[in-house]
């Protein structure tokens, strides 16, 4: 092992957590020796609603790479329905549907301009050796920040709990003319959670898929999968193509026992953060990677690198905090199909109580007073 593979700051995958760690680290102190590993090449293809929320674009933009949307249709419609209960709405703020094949290299390509180093590397070990954590025997790293996703090598060597998981499957269909321009949600009659969802890119595709909780038993199957999603939008399952399947590690109550004090930090979903409630986890990927990346340079700006995982723990939990606390009580109560439809109707009375669902599922919103108000009168309405 040589000195020339000791790094200030080693990134585990190069997707938007990963990648915006790296570009954060950089744009904080940009003469930071920075190693990006990921085990594909980019432009690659990842599974995902490819829904870009407005907050993550300004998180992005905060770093100088806010273009990674740009030539791509906004989106402001927005659907939601259960059986014949419905609302439908513009959305204050767009949002962007972007292959991630397309989104993910555009990130890494800022983080390359900004001074990373990006290799093809799977890691597969991890291990603290004196002041530095060594990775697969031949790099160093003063700090590693784990951006590997659901499956991830660096939450294992924390042995992080697991939590809650959902399993969902994407693919890529033409836009009919009736969802032309929008993001449609149609909820299921499976266990809840669950919902099916179309998300026109603007480019005559649309992403489509289904996904719902993982429960005690067996995990749903493709088969399953691909015929709830064709109970909901009939016709798509015929007309798409390239069908993955992803878990998506459900945020609970409150973050933080995932992670501990030290210089390894997990962000996006090696950190087990998506939403609960929607299944969304772009946003929380490139804000707690960028917290990330902020608290690396940091600790070893101060001269003590084992620092890192304190101060991205609490810069964390007083951005996401309250709001975990709101989706996780949002989630559990959508277990309950009298409570999906009474939100709906809540939603489609009251314009404030859309623009607040809105936020929770999208962004780092809560269950404003409005919103409560309006599902307590759609339960007792029922």
């Amino acid at each position: 092992m040589s000195d020339d593979e000791l790094w200030d700051l080693v990134v585990v995958g190069a997707g938007p957590a990963g990648a915006t760690a790296a570009l954060a680290a950089l744009r904080s102190e940009p003469g930071a020796r920075v190693l990006l590993l990921d085990r594909a090449d980019f432009p690659r293809d990842k599974s995902c609603g490819d829904g870009i929320a407005p907050h993550a674009v300004d998180v992005l933009d905060a770093l100088g790479a806010g273009d990674v949307v740009a030539g791509w249709t906004p989106v402001r419609a927005l659907e939601l329905s259960r059986g014949r209960r419905a609302v439908s709405g513009r959305m204050r703020r767009p949002v962007w549907v972007i292959p991630r094949e397309t989104f993910d290299a555009r990130l890494v390509a800022h983080a390359v301009a900004a001074g990373a180093t990006l290799r093809r590397h799977r890691v597969r070990e991890l291990r603290r050796k004196a002041d530095t954590y060594v990775v697969d025997e031949t790099i160093r790293a003063r700090v590693v920040v784990g951006a590997d996703g659901a499956h991830s090598v660096t939450r294992t060597h924390l042995a992080a709990p697991p939590g809650r998981r959902a399993l969902a499957i994407r693919g890529y269909a033409p836009t009919s003319p009736e969802l032309r321009g929008r993001q449609v949600i149609r909820y299921g009659e499976r266990r809840q959670p669950s919902y099916a969802w179309s998300f026109d890119r603007g480019d005559g595709l649309a992403n489509v898929g289904y996904g719902e909780l993982v429960g005690t038993g067996e995990p749903p199957t493709r088969e399953l999968l691909l015929d709830q999603l064709e109970r909901l939008f009939p016709g798509t399952v015929d007309g798409g193509t390239r069908w993955r399947g992803h878990h998506l590690p459900l945020s609970g109550w409150r973050w933080g026992a995932d992670q501990p004090d030290g210089a390894l930090l997990l962000v996006g979903d090696a950190a087990g953060l998506v939403n609960p409630m929607t299944g969304e986890g772009i946003y929380y990927a490139v804000a707690t990677g960028s917290l990330a990346g902020r608290a690396a340079v940091r600790a070893m700006a101060d001269g003590d690198p084992a620092a890192a995982g304190a101060l991205h723990r609490r810069s964390v939990r007083r951005l996401l905090d309250r709001h975990l606390h709101h989706t996780w009580t949002a989630a559990r109560l959508s277990r309950s199909p009298t409570v999906v439809g009474a939100g709906i109707t809540a939603a489609a009375r009251d314009r404030r109580a859309f623009d607040a669902l809105v936020e929770l599922g999208l962004g780092d919103g809560r269950i404003t007073p409005r919103l409560a108000a309006g599902l307590a009168v759609g339960l007792l309405q029922d």
